[in-house]
C-alpha cells in the first residue's frame, strides 16, 4: 500500500494547521502519539493482510489495546479504566484513524462509543461486572444490536421481542449490519420488552452473550468497503438471558440507544476528519511528483485551488467536532450539534475522497494506494449509524420546520 506522507500527517492536519490545539492539553497529545505508535508497531503492518481475508482478529487487538488502557479510556476506574474525560476517547479516535484500514477502526468505535455507553451510563453493577468490565480489557469483543431486516435508521420499527419466563427474558427476532458479529461475545440488543403503543416506550436494552442457545449467525455479509471487519446478520430463537442482563430500567432502551448515538456519531466524525486530512496530503505528495504536459499535477491552478478548498471545509467541520466535544464533557444535550456534526462529515468525507481520488487518474482506481481504500471505506459515513436523510429529518425537527410540527 502505497503511502508518501505519514510523517507528515501524523499529527494531524494540514501543515500550515498542525500547532491548533481547540483546547487539547499535552496530556491528550501524549496519548495519541503513544497510541499511533503502538498502531504503527503492532497493527498496520497487517492490515493489508486483513482486508484481503476480509476480516481482522477482533479478540487479539482487543486484548492489545486492551492491555494498554485504551478501551476504557473516558470509562470508571472501577471497571478498569481510566477515567478520563470524553475528550481525551477522542484524542484516541484521531489516533485510531491512524490505521490504514477503516473497518479495524470501525470496530474500535463500535467496542468503545457504540455497544457500551448506555451500559457505562444506565447499567447495574451486575451488567457492568460481567459485561464492562472485561469489554474494557479486550477480553471480550462487543457488538451492538439496533437495525433488523426492514428497520434500518427507522430504529422505532424494529421488531425484535422479548417476554418475561421466570427470572429470564426468552429473546426472538434478529439483527442486521451487525459490525464484529461473527467475533462478538456479547450484543448490547435493542429489543421490545412491553406492548406499548408508543414505540419509543416498549423497548429496553439487554446483554445478550453471543454463545446462548439459540444465537446463530445467519450470514457474514460482503461489503465494499470496511473489508477488515466482520458484519453479521443476527438471528435469535428462543434466546434465554437473565433478567439481571437489562440495561438501565425496562422500557427506556429507546431513549438510552439515542443518547448513545451521540457517542457514535461523534467518534465516527472525529475518526473521519483525519481520513479526509490524509486523503489531501497524500493527493498533494502524489500529485507534486506526478508529471502531465511538462509540469507536476500539482501546479495546475485548479488541483491547488480545489485541495485549499477542500482543507478550509475540513478545518470548519474540525471546529464543530470540538464544540460538541466540549459541550459533551459539559453535560449538555448535543443532539443537534452532534446531528449535524454527523451529518456534514459524512457529506464533506465523500466529497474530499472523490475529488482526492480525480486527481491520482488510474493509479487511483486500483488497491495500490491507499486513496481508493479511504473513497471506499469512508462512503460508509452517510449511510451507518443514521443516514443524512435521517439526519436531516432530527435537524428539522428541533428547527420547528418538519412538517405538522408548525403551528
Amino acid at each position: 500500500m502505497l503511502s508518501c506522507t505519514r510523517a507528515a500527517i501524523r499529527r494531524g492536519g494540514c501543515l500550515i494547521t498542525q500547532c491548533r490545539h481547540y483546547g487539547l492539553t499535552a496530556e491528550h497529545e501524549s496519548l495519541k502519539d503513544n497510541l499511533m505508535k503502538l498502531i504503527d508497531k503492532e497493527i498496520n503492518p497487517h492490515c493489508d493482510k486483513w482486508e484481503k481475508d476480509q476480516i481482522f482478529p477482533a479478540h487479539e487487538v482487543f486484548k492489545l489495546l486492551g492491555d494498554n488502557g485504551y478501551l476504557g479510556i473516558s470509562k470508571p476506574v472501577e471497571y478498569g479504566g481510566l477515567g478520563l474525560d470524553y475528550s481525551y476517547e477522542i484524542a484516541a479516535a484521531e489516533a485510531f484513524a491512524s490505521i490504514n484500514c477503516g473497518g479495524v477502526s470501525m470496530a474500535i468505535g463500535v467496542q468503545c462509543d457504540m455497544a457500551t455507553p448506555a451500559l457505562t451510563k444506565y447499567g447495574s453493577h451486575h451488567v457492568k461486572e460481567n459485561f464492562l468490565k472485561p469489554t474494557i480489557a479486550g477480553d471480550y469483543v462487543a457488538c451492538l444490536g439496533v437495525s433488523e431486516v426492514g428497520s434500518g435508521s427507522d430504529v422505532s420499527s424494529i421488531r425484535s421481542k422479548a417476554h418475561v419466563d421466570g427470572n429470564e427474558w426468552v429473546i426472538n427476532g434478529g439483527k442486521m449490519w451487525t459490525t464484529n458479529g461473527t467475533q462478538a461475545d456479547w450484543m448490547c440488543m435493542l429489543v421490545n420488552t412491553n406492548d406499548n403503543k408508543n414505540p419509543h416506550r416498549s423497548k429496553s436494552l439487554i446483554c445478550v452473550p453471543m454463545k446462548s442457545k439459540g444465537v446463530s449467525v445467519h450470514r457474514k455479509i460482503n461489503k465494499m468497503g470496511m473489508h477488515s471487519s466482520d458484519t453479521a446478520e443476527i438471528t435469535m430463537e428462543n434466546v434465554r438471558v437473565p433478567l439481571d442482563n437489562l440495561i438501565g430500567e425496562e422500557g427506556k432502551g429507546f431513549q438510552q440507544q439515542m443518547n448513545q448515538f451521540q457517542n457514535e456519531r461523534i467518534y465516527a466524525a472525529a475518526g473521519a476528519l483525519p481520513a479526509m486530512d490524509r486523503a489531501i496530503q497524500e493527493t498533494i505528495a502524489y500529485t507534486s511528483q506526478r508529471k502531465a504536459f511538462g509540469k507536476s499535477i500539482l501546479d495546475n491552478q485548479y488541483v491547488h485551488y480545489r485541495l485549499a478548498e477542500l482543507q478550509t471545509e475540513v478545518e470548519c467541520l474540525r471546529a464543530l467536532l470540538y464544540q460538541c466535544v466540549q459541550q459533551h464533557v459539559a453535560g449538555e444535550d448535543i443532539t443537534p450539534q452532534a446531528t449535524m456534526l454527523k451529518l456534514k462529515s459524512g457529506r464533506l468525507v465523500r466529497e474530499v475522497t472523490d475529488s482526492c481520488l480525480q486527481f491520482w487518474g488510474g493509479m487511483g482506481y486500483t488497491d495500490d494506494v491507499i486513496i481508493s481504500r479511504l473513497w471506499r471505506d469512508t462512503r460508509l459515513m452517510s449511510i451507518g449509524g443514521g443516514a443524512d436523510e435521517v439526519m436531516l429529518n432530527v435537524i428539522c425537527k428541533y428547527m420547528g420546520i418538519e412538517p405538522g410540527s408548525r403551528g
